[in-house]
């Protein structure tokens, strides 16, 4: 398999950060040699946060390999910078469209949605037709507390970017490959970066008394303790 080539929001500003204190203490310094036990710990620290973020490539690239049958390209990515607390990283690959990754979650476990075409009536704010694209997200079961009693119309007010329904099933997908289990079964995720054709935004969760994963819609003002969005990292 091809080197990944990656540069990620991580490396451009951890190097920048560094190279900025390497200006300012060559300034202070009068311009003398640096310590190189101190250049070898910041270029560590750089190697290491990308070798995280190059790992996490490499396991999607055997994901989409073993679930869906291809081998994606991802020479090039620009991974967005890694905030705290945002762990889990989704890529979507180009074809990643709602309802064939619908589809490929009702081969793997049960899952309800009407007999609708969800790739004729749901439009997101970002897709990969123009290539993978890279998306940070909480790395948790249930969707983002903080975001609960928050609806569509709220979180566009408040500017917070939210998962959609493809990164939601994706997301699941990856969850149940590497655990056997699902996400939100206790809270639903609000897909708010996704519109169904009528307006409405959709929904995921899984429902244990019916062991199925089931895609709904809501209100764009629809909002409850138990309907959470999940805050994007882009």
């Amino acid at each position: 398999m091809a080197m990944l080539h990656v540069v990620t929001g991580d490396q451009y500003r951890t190097i920048d950060r560094r190279m900025r204190e390497i200006k300012r203490q060559l300034d202070q310094d009068g311009g003398s040699p640096l310590d190189p036990e101190w250049v070898a710990r910041e270029l560590q620290r750089i190697i290491d946060a990308s070798g995280k973020v190059l790992t996490g490539l490499a396991d999607w690239q055997a994901f989409y390999r073993d679930v869906f049958g291809f081998e994606v390209d991802l020479s090039g990515l620009v991974v967005p910078a890694k905030k705290k607390g945002f762990d889990r990283l989704i890529v979507v690959a180009p074809g990643m469209t709602p309802q064939r990754l619908y589809d490929k979650c009702a081969e793997l476990f049960p899952c309800w949605w009407t007999d609708q075409n969800l790739d004729e009536v749901v439009r997101s704010e970002r897709t990969a037709t123009s290539g993978p694209y890279a998306v940070w997200f909480r790395d948790v079961v249930e969707a983002d507390e903080d975001l609960k009693d928050l609806s569509a119309k709220d979180l566009e007010k408040k500017g917070i970017p939210g998962i959609t329904l493809e990164e939601r099933l994706l997301m699941e997908l990856k969850y149940f490959k590497e655990t056997g289990n699902h996400l939100d079964t206790e809270n639903w995720t609000l897909c708010s970066g996704s519109r169904y054709s009528d307006g409405n935004v959709p929904g995921v969760y899984w429902i244990p008394v019916y062991r199925e994963l089931g895609v709904y819609w809501y209100h764009p003002e629809n909002s409850d303790p138990y309907l959470r969005s999940r805050r994007a990292v882009l």
